[in-house]
């Protein structure tokens, strides 16, 4: 059953624009999908929080999957650069995969800090797929570098 809307006549054009658009994405997508597009592109990420405590910054980053062994931070007074690993577990050669949305491979993230950090006493944790890391502010005279160990 088919109702009638009445449209005003100024968004007449726009109506009839998304009704193609919205036309041509359904027909499309079917033949064309996004991942064709956008391989790799978001399969790989890492979105991350960066909170301002007052006396230290708290990051945080999604990492579901990963294991503390996989994960690579280097700190510097001012940037973080954090690196993870996801590898492929198992091997089998007898499936014949038509689609397939898990992923693997190396990625990181580089993370400018407005502020400089303590570098000693910067900590890592990683719990439930979310990697924290507590930063305090620095002192303005020091400044050094140091690989941190995820606990």
């Amino acid at each position: 059953m088919k109702f009638l809307v009445r449209k005003a006549p100024d968004n007449f054009i726009r109506t009839i624009n998304d009704e193609i658009s919205s036309l041509l994405n359904r027909h499309f997508d079917t033949y064309f999908p996004q991942s064709m597009y956008f391989e790799n592109s978001e399969k790989l990420s890492m979105p991350i929080e960066v909170a301002d405590k007052g006396k230290d910054f708290e990051i945080k980053a999604e990492l579901p999957g990963i294991k503390k062994e996989d994960l690579d931070i280097d700190i510097e007074k001012d940037y973080l650069n954090i690196k993870a690993k996801k590898i492929d577990e198992t091997s089998e050669e007898d499936k014949n995969y038509k689609h397939s949305e898990f992923s693997y491979g190396e990625f990181s993230r580089y993370i400018q800090l407005p502020e400089d950090i303590d570098v000693d006493k910067t900590e890592a944790k990683l719990e439930h797929g979310i990697l924290t890391i507590n930063a305090p502010k620095m002192n303005k005279e020091k400044e050094q570098t140091r690989k941190l160990i995820v606990k």
